[in-house]
């Protein structure tokens, strides 16, 4: 799973590619003025369970129990063994720095087992920040930081790949690194600094660049993604002193071998193996091939499994390439690869114990138990053995303990047969909505990219509905409580079987809408029901209309005077009146019909600007606050015929409200924002006349702007939608 966000810069031979060196956990700008809280908050994940790629796992060679992971967007996790959980490594990137929540690679040193490295870095586009390193001599208990000159993009095509982090076999000193666009660095001081350095292949713009390096003995080679597979255009290189790079001669060649994805070298047999495919990866993929080297002699064999290219039984075409590879420490000759983008007849992994001549498919006898994490069952249907499986994992201290990475999940297994998600402790989820209901079981609704919705009865479990069926939703995009009947829901999003469903008790169960819009098939949208649930208002994105239902979604009409694109808000008292922002216009729209009619109040607010929030305040008509981002916070008790800048508020992103503070008669306001200069979690008693920081340095989680909510039951608690860290929720302590 992923969403979102290089002043591109060439790095030249022998350039220093290092621009700072800082410590972490670090604050961007100076101090707030916001009292910090008393005692300080608690945080944690709202269990969901993985809920996102996968792209990377890595067992270290010399440490049993001790295994790293990396995710597109949500970070890096440390295997703790003794607690059978990964424990998240990253949650103190901040605001500023949120496009290092992304992990391009990562990398563990044999001789010293406490030492790791990650290079982060998730887009090259122009409006994303450099690349970084961190490395640490703890285990990802403490870092150090190195800032790039260049770009890494953990959430672009060929994520999966890898890794393109390494420490070389010959000097602990030393690392290299693969960049898409920068060609290959080099560290000599164990990655403080780096400088590139010359390489046989030029770079590309819009390539792939580096896509693996391996050690094999005291050589290193390096995967190219860049060639177009034609004899003469190698994508395999390597050295055997650190200096002169060389193509490796006899390499495959062809449409089936154009990428390499990954590769392992069996230190037994002194093979070397690698996975192609004709894409990087995770989509995309149509063609692939395994092949390994001998080392000493140079003699390529080709060991695909199975070529892709055939027909399924029911006549679909069996298209796939290949992804991971992982060899056995303990028993020369023993590998498993993995399938990847196979859609038609499901992607496996094949296990070889004679060194890759004879295949067995895993997928064949597999057994699943997803009771951990039931919403991989996808609302009934059996789980899957998974998608874009190209993290490949096998325990150098236990032959029969193989792990793969999904979409999802990570799944494992301990005898070749019974697979169950290890997956606790990691939460990737982009979150877009969340609801905490005032009354029922239910503590949290929560709104996802790529799971949809979910009905949290418990926060320290995966959901026990998994994600909200009839229909399923991927994205969800719209999700609203009725205020003054809170056991009605109304949820939207991109499915296959519908876009639109409502509930009635609370969201543990849904019905379709009977009939929608039909731009709803391709741009569903945001959607709100007014105090008493007896009016819908549905909103489609730039460009197209709203529209009304007043029978539960059986008929929709076109609001024509609603402002189009805009985000429907209900008052939580009057369920005649609603609200929508403009951000065209800066106007503030509003209706007292029903939903029916909707009229222009106040106007000139950050006019132009595509991203705001409007929040209605609970239990208050017509008290309306409005988050500019940077602009600042406003707020309107007119519903919304003035406002008023709030001057405690420098920037606010997103807000929400919780229960009242004991004495207390209005709601604590929790916002997303700055007071001063560091955008941080704040929480007010007093209406917003001062603030609270209630989160701190170790617990930043990047981009957190989606959605803030407050719980009406619990003083205090709050919980923050990131975009790859799940839900996190905080209590005073």
């Amino acid at each position: 799973m992923s969403t979102y966000h290089l002043s591109r810069r060439s790095v030249l031979a022998g350039t220093a590619a290092v621009a700072a060196v800082v410590s972490l956990p670090s604050i961007q700008g100076r101090a707030a003025a916001a009292t910090p809280a008393k005692g300080g908050y608690r945080w944690r994940n709202a269990v969901q369970g993985g809920t996102g790629f996968i792209s990377g796992v890595l067992f270290h060679p010399s440490v049993k129990g001790l295994a790293y992971l990396r995710t597109d967007i949500g970070g890096a996790y440390r295997w703790d063994d003794r607690r059978d959980r990964w424990i998240p490594l990253t949650d103190h990137i901040g605001w500023d720095d949120w496009n290092l929540l992304g992990v391009e690679a990562m990398a563990v040193d044999p001789a010293h087992p406490d030492r790791v490295y990650l290079a982060l870095g998730t887009y090259t586009q122009s409006w994303a920040g450099n690349g970084a390193v961190l490395r640490s001599e703890d285990r990802g208990a403490t870092w150090q930081r190195t800032d790039l000159t260049v770009k890494l993009g953990a959430n672009e095509d060929g994520r999966g790949c890898g890794e393109r982090l390494l420490v070389d076999p010959r000097d602990s000193d030393t690392l290299w690194l693969g960049t898409r666009h920068d060609g290959l660095l080099k560290s000599t001081d164990r990655g403080a600094s780096w400088q590139a350095v010359s390489f046989p292949a030029a770079p590309s713009a819009t390539g792939q660049g580096v896509t693996l390096l391996v050690a094999a003995g005291r050589s290193v080679y390096a995967g190219w993604g860049d060639s177009d597979g034609s004899t003469g255009r190698p994508n395999l290189y390597r050295t055997s002193d650190g200096t002169t790079w060389e193509a490796v001669p006899g390499q495959p060649a062809g449409a089936a071998a154009r990428v390499p994805v990954r590769a392992a070298y069996d230190r037994h047999t002194r093979e070397l193996y690698v996975t192609y495919a004709n894409a990087p990866g995770p989509n995309g993929q149509s063609d692939g091939s395994v092949h390994k080297l001998r080392v000493g002699s140079g003699k390529w064999s080709e060991v695909t499994p199975v070529k892709p290219g055939g027909t399924t039984a029911d006549g679909s075409a069996d298209s796939f390439g290949y992804g991971g590879v992982a060899v056995d420490a303990r028993r020369p000759g023993t590998l498993v690869v993995s399938t990847n983008n196979r859609w038609a007849d499901i992607d496996t992994v094949f296990r070889s114990t004679d060194g890759g001549r004879t295949w067995t498919s895993l997928k064949d006898r597999a057994v699943f138990d997803v009771s951990e994490t039931p919403y991989l069952n996808w609302g009934g249907d059996k789980p899957k053995f998974g998608w874009w499986i190209q993290a490949l994992a096998l325990d150098p201290y236990d032959s029969r303990h193989v792990v793969y990475g999904t979409g999802a999940t990570l799944y494992g297994t301990r005898d070749l047969k019974h697979w169950a998600p290890q997956i606790r402790g990691v939460e990737e989820a982009s979150i877009r909505q969340l609801i905490s209901p005032p009354t029922g079981t239910a503590h949290l609704l929560s709104g996802s990219g790529d799971i949809g919705v979910m009905y949290h009865e418990r926060l320290t479990a995966s959901p026990s509905r998994g994600m909200a069926s009839n229909p399923v939703f991927g994205t969800a995009t719209g999700l609203s409580l009725a205020a003054a009947k809170p056991s009605y829901v109304v949820r939207a999003g991109w499915g296959d079987h519908g876009n639109g469903a409502w509930s009635d008790d609370g969201g543990k169960t849904w019905t379709p809408f009977q009939a929608q819009p039909e731009v709803a098939k391709s741009a569903p949208g945001p959607i709100a029901t007014n105090a008493d649930g007896s009016v819908l208002l549905w909103s489609f994105g730039t460009g197209n209309p709203g529209y009304r239902s007043a029978d539960n979604g059986a008929g929709w009409t076109e609001v024509t005077t609603f402002p189009k694109g805009a985000t429907p808000v209900a008052d939580p008292v009057d369920p005649t009146r609603f609200y929508a922002f403009d951000t065209t216009t800066g106007t503030l729209h509003a209706s007292t019909d029903s939903g029916k009619t909707f009229t222009a109040r106040a106007t000139g607010l950050n006019s132009g600007d595509t991203e705001f929030q409007l929040v209605a305040a609970p239990g208050r008509s017509g008290d309306l606050w409005l988050s500019l981002k940077w602009n600042g916070l406003y707020r309107s008790t007119d519903g919304g015929a003035t406002f008023t800048k709030v001057a405690s508020c420098r920037a606010s992103y997103t807000l929400g409200f919780g229960k009242a503070a004991a004495g207390a008669a209005y709601p604590a306001v929790y916002v997303v924002g700055s007071t001063e200069t560091v955008t941080a979690v704040y929480r007010s008693d007093d209406e917003a006349k001062t603030w609270t920081r209630i989160n701190d340095d170790r617990h930043q989680w990047g981009w957190i702007g989606a959605c803030i909510a407050g719980d009406p039951r619990v003083y205090g608690r709050v919980y923050i939608g990131t975009n790859g860290r799940g839900v996190q929720y905080g209590e005073p302590v």
